[in-house]
This record gives structure tokens, C-alpha cells and sequence, in this order.
């Protein structure tokens, strides 16, 4: 080692003992109990997943996600008190939502996490640090393509929820991910001792409790959250007598953000939003729930690796390899896992929807499997996918997406859906 490289002991100073893992029978280990799915909060108990008492943890990970290391680096520079406990003042939600039945259901978020400072507030009395998982609040929102579709008479200026400026009023909420473990496996049809010792082979042991404390079901994972926009009143998204319409939509942020004309991701996005608009201009209500499943939860990188080899393939990009040239890269072609996408719409309280604008046979059927009833299902208009996206399109039509053409999707026609090559660019 050379001269002026640190040793390991420098750079952990003063010396602090580290804890790798607990175990149930150790002393002083006494988690809140949870009793998950219960109606009642305090006889399900908060989550806490804060790190002052360990001891009394009572879930597996901790709060923020995948903002977690950034917290650590943060406290790490000295920019922030490592026992920095929040002030939750005039933090509470807009609206009051639930509870609603259908919250039984869920196993993929903390349906009590945007009131825990209400519903727990004697455990807060007693000095524990319970965190909000859910934050609902209200804003505007300009969408270039909205004034266009003002312009040629599909939406309307009402002052109400579309304002004079043309923005819209919203109502929004972020959920960061609570995994209830035994739920999730039942949901996915696998093990739960499967899923653990995977998950803690997967994430190289960065969380030995996943098969140290079997006592605790709850899981907060380090994965990107979900975000949802409200159209209209928020009451009226539970009343199956109002008309909804919702637009379901994992995150691409080429196209979401920046406009790539290589899917159909944003204009999809922007018709879901007007869809929803229309629907709550005319006394009904509409939501758009964005995940943050980047690159069909495979991520960007990946998602990029794939388009080189898409556009520098034999034969060129062409949409019969579409999805075999993802699972080359990636090893499989979707890992969505869209059998726990009802959970938001369960804390919504939506048993019914009029208008469901997507055409992913995945997403449709986790709902209905999820008993949310779907009366009409919404393609995307042939006018709004891009030159290059008829690849992408063709290819799901293919896979059993839902489309409004009659004619069927041959190998024939795949093989000639080509999408453009590099040079031509």
C-alpha cells in the first residue's frame, strides 16, 4: 500500500462498533407489532423504519428509498445531522382519502402512510420516529401539447380545472414503496424463504435481516416510488356512479421528458392526461399513476444497450426482434411485475374504471384479476405514434396488446416494420 494511501481505520473515524445484522432472541430487540390488513391503525401498528432505536424497528430497510444513500452522504459531509428528526407541522394531505375496503388488499405500500402523524400520534407521544410514506398535495401543471388540444376544440378553458393560462389544477401524491412480505409472495405465487434468500443474494447482502429476522414482514425496498395526478375532485375517484378515467404509465424519461420518437411513451402519456382532463370537464374524475419503472423496470442502461443492439442488428431494427433483442441483453424481456399495480388504485378506492387508457395486456389484467371493473379500454390514436415507435407498437399488438384495428398482426407485417437505422438519424 503506498505511503499516502488512507488504511480503513483512518476513514472511520472516531471508531464506532457496527451492527451487521439482529436476530429475534437478542436482547432488547422489541419491535412494534404490526398486524397487517388490519381496519383499525392502531391495531395495525405504525411502520417504523428509522434508525435512532434499532431495536425497535419493526421493518426491514429504512425510509427514503433509493434517496437513502444520498441521506448517508449527506450526513457523511456534514451537511446534516445523522439524528435530524423532522418537523411534520401543516405537512398533512389536501384531501382525505379512506378508508376504503378495498385497502385489505394491498401489500405493496402503507395504505395509512400519509396520516401517520394523525393516526399514530400516541406513538409519536411516546417518542417514536414515525415517518410519513405517502405525501398528497395540490399544484399546476403546463403541458405544451394541452394548449394544442384547446386549440382544435377537444379540451376547454373552464377556469376550474383547466385555468385561463391554460395549466391545470391537480391534485398529486408521491408513495414511497412498503412491501408487506408474506402479501407480495402470495401475490407472485412464490416462497416467501425463496424470496427472501434471492433478494439478499440479489442485492449483494445489503439487508441481512431479509433472512436473520424472519419476525419482520415488512420491507422497505430501495426502489423508485410512484406518483399520482388527480384530475377533478378527488371524491369522486371511489363513487363507481361518477365517470373515470385513469391512465396507468411506467417511466421513460427519452420520451417522457426529453421527447425520443423511438416509443410511444409520451404522446401515450400526454392523451392519457387530456383523456382524464375531458372525463373530469364532463363531472367525473381522472387519474394518471406513474411508476418509476424505468426501461420496463430494467433501467436505462439497459434500455440503451438495447437500442444499439435493436438499430445495429441483421436485417436492421425491425419489429419481429423487438422484444428478443431485450431479453439478450437483459435476460428477460419485462420485469414490470404488474401483479402489483392495483395496490395504488386499491388505496384510491377505485372498484371501477370507464375509460382505461393503455393497451398493455399485462395491466389489464392484473386490474381485473385485481376485481377493479374496466368498461373501455383507449389505444392510442394512430396520429400520435411517432415515425420510429411503430416498431415498439407492433411488436406488443403482436404480444396481445389491445388494439382497434381489425386486421391482424402478421409475422409477415412484423418483419416489415422497420424502424430507422443509425445512419439515417
Amino acid at each position: 500500500m503506498s505511503s499516502n494511501t488512507a488504511s480503513p481505520k483512518s476513514l472511520t473515524s472516531p471508531q464506532k462498533h457496527i451492527v451487521i445484522t439482529t436476530h429475534p432472541q437478542q436482547f432488547g430487540v422489541q419491535p412494534v407489532p404490526i398486524k397487517w390488513g388490519a381496519n383499525d391503525p392502531k391495531e395495525r401498528g405504525p411502520i417504523i423504519g428509522t434508525l435512532a432505536n434499532p431495536k425497535k424497528k419493526n421493518c426491514i430497510g429504512t425510509h427514503m428509498g433509493a434517496y437513502t444513500l444520498y441521506r448517508a452522504l449527506a450526513i457523511a459531509i456534514g451537511a446534516m445531522d445523522g439524528d435530524y428528526k423532522p418537523d411534520f407541522t401543516n405537512t398533512y394531505p389536501v384531501f382525505k382519502n379512506g378508508p376504503h375496503p378495498s385497502w385489505a388488499k394491498i401489500v405493496s405500500m402503507d395504505p395509512w402512510g400519509a396520516e401517520v402523524s394523525e393516526v399514530f400520534k400516541s406513538f409519536y407521544d411516546q417518542g417514536y420516529d414515525v415517518r410519513p410514506t405517502i405525501a398528497v398535495t395540490k399544484a399546476h401543471i403546463n403541458i405544451p401539447e394541452l394548449k394544442d388540444a384547446v386549440s382544435a376544440g377537444r379540451l376547454k378553458v373552464d377556469g376550474e380545472i383547466m385555468k385561463t393560462n391554460e395549466q391545470v389544477l391537480v391534485t398529486k401524491a408521491a408513495i414511497d414503496p412498503v412491501w408487506h412480505l408474506p402479501g407480495i409472495c402470495e401475490r407472485l405465487g412464490v416462497k416467501e424463504g425463496d424470496l427472501r434468500r434471492i433478494m439478499f443474494e440479489q442485492t449483494g447482502g445489503m439487508f441481512p435481516e431479509l433472512v436473520t429476522r424472519w419476525d419482520l414482514e415488512v420491507f422497505l425496498p430501495p426502489i423508485g416510488g410512484i406518483s399520482i395526478y388527480i384530475f377533478g375532485n378527488p371524491d369522486h375517484i371511489s363513487n363507481p356512479e361518477k365517470k373515470l378515467a385513469v391512465r396507468v404509465h411506467d417511466e421513460c424519461n427519452g420520451s417522457d421528458v426529453f421527447g425520443s420518437d423511438i416509443c410511444t411513451c409520451r404522446p401515450y402519456l400526454v392523451h392519457g392526461v387530456e383523456t382524464c382532463i375531458k372525463t373530469a370537464q364532463e363531472g367525473g374524475a381522472g387519474v394518471v399513476i406513474y411508476y418509476r419503472k424505468e426501461g420496463r423496470a430494467l433501467g436505462e442502461v439497459v434500455k440503451y444497450l438495447v437500442y444499439n443492439a435493436r438499430k445495429r442488428g441483421e436485417g436492421g431494427d425491425t419489429a419481429d426482434q423487438y422484444f428478443n433483442r431485450t431479453k439478450c441483453v437483459a435476460g428477460v424481456e419485462d420485469a414490470r411485475l404488474q401483479q402489483l399495480m392495483p395496490d395504488v388504485l386499491h388505496w384510491l378506492g377505485i372498484t371501477k374504471i370507464d375509460k382505461f387508457v393503455s393497451m398493455s395486456d399485462h395491466k389489464y389484467n392484473a386490474l381485473v384479476e385485481a376485481g377493479i371493473q374496466i368498461i373501455e379500454r383507449v389505444a392510442i390514436p394512430d396520429e400520435l405514434i411517432p415515425e420510429d415507435a411503430h416498431v415498439e407498437i407492433n411488436a406488443k399488438i403482436a404480444k396481445g396488446y389491445f388494439t382497434c384495428s381489425p386486421a391482424p398482426m402478421t409475422d409477415d407485417k412484423l418483419h416489415a416494420t422497420k424502424g430507422r437505422a443509425y445512419e439515417n438519424l
